[in-house]
């Protein structure tokens, strides 16, 4: 990652205050074994939250690394809005269908969500 980009998602990570764009979790940035150890998770699980560059409009199609293209998303999100596509998802479709994920309780297995959740409320 371009030292750019790296600085525009850690713009957005603070901005969109630790947590992910598209389903809300918390991320981490840095120490992922502390984040794990935090939230009563498993290192494994913590890697699916790791905070990532997300390119609103892709690079593909144009999409420029400009703070008003970037999002900060979890590596779990960002790679389901990918995932055996040739052409991503529209970041707006993407959200709605994590959000009904999430409301079914079908994005993270219900343990690892209920620890989210309740850090998420802090």
């Amino acid at each position: 990652m371009s030292s750019r980009l790296a600085k525009l998602r850690r713009s957005a990570f603070s901005a969109q205050n630790g947590c992910c764009f598209y389903c809300g979790l918390p991320m981490w940035e840095d120490d992922p074994e502390r984040f794990a150890q935090t939230l009563g998770l498993t290192v494994r699980q913590a890697q699916r939250l790791r905070s990532t560059a997300e390119h609103l409009q892709a690079r593909c199609d144009g999409g420029l690394d400009r703070p008003s293209n970037i999002v900060a998303a979890c590596a779990h999100c960002n790679h389901k809005r990918h995932e055996g596509r040739k052409v991503a998802r529209d970041w707006l479709a993407h959200k709605a269908w994590v959000q009904r994920r999430l409301s079914a309780e079908a994005w993270f297995d219900k343990a690892m969500l209920s620890r989210l959740w309740r850090a998420a409320l802090r």
